[in-house]
């Protein structure tokens, strides 16, 4: 895909990795559109850029015909479940992200969708870590939506492109211990660079 003119959604773009993705697709020639859907304004301006603010993303219907004609959607947005029950994780974590889907399964049959869960994940739905069960049960019910196809990224650790202005004060401080986290786990260790261009090429 990397030779045509892609137009992109992009969900989660006041994060650090919806922001990585975005710099990412705002700067690559194959990328000729994007549309960022977000609660609070990127900051952002460009030529491609388009955003799109809406407060609540479980009623899409007000936006809804200003999302047909999209090739990618890359799904960045997502919540710690740290100090949250069950029930509510869920219904950020799965609910959420599969009303979005599938409204846009339904305007762009054709579309591939990108969703960025992480590593751990519990695909069997069974396991003892409620994250990862609930992550689990969205990369099954997202794989079972009409979409051309659909791609879950699993990042353990991510090194943040430098310059970017929502990247975690953490990064900052330990960024000395990326290239040894890399070479102790290289599977898990990807670059913001290297996840955006994946989802651009796949």
């Amino acid at each position: 895909m990397a030779l045509e003119q892609l137009k992109i959604i992009i969900t989660g773009a006041t994060g650090m990795v919806g922001e990585g993705v975005l710099y990412e697709c705002l700067n690559h020639p194959a990328v000729s559109a994007v549309l960022v859907i977000n609660r609070t304004p990127t900051g952002y301006t460009h030529a491609k850029l388009k955003e799109i603010i809406h407060k609540d993303f479980f009623d899409l219907r007000p936006i809804a015909h200003q999302l047909a004609g999209y090739d990618a959607c890359f799904f960045c947005l997502g919540v710690t479940s740290v100090g949250k029950k069950e029930d509510v994780y869920t219904k950020f974590t799965h609910t959420l992200t599969m009303h979005m889907a599938s409204l846009l399964a339904q305007v762009n049959p054709a579309m591939s969708f990108s969703y960025v869960s992480g590593a751990g994940t519990d695909s069997t739905e069974k396991g003892r870590l409620m994250w990862a069960r609930v992550k689990g049960k969205t990369e099954n019910d997202l794989m079972n939506l009409p979409f051309r196809q659909v791609v879950a990224y699993r990042p353990g650790i991510i090194k943040p492109t430098k310059g970017l202005k929502f990247t975690h004060k953490f990064y900052h401080v330990f960024a000395w211990l990326f290239p040894i986290m890399k070479a102790i786990n290289r599977k898990s260790f990807v670059t913001l660079k290297e996840l955006g261009l994946s989802m651009i090429n796949v």
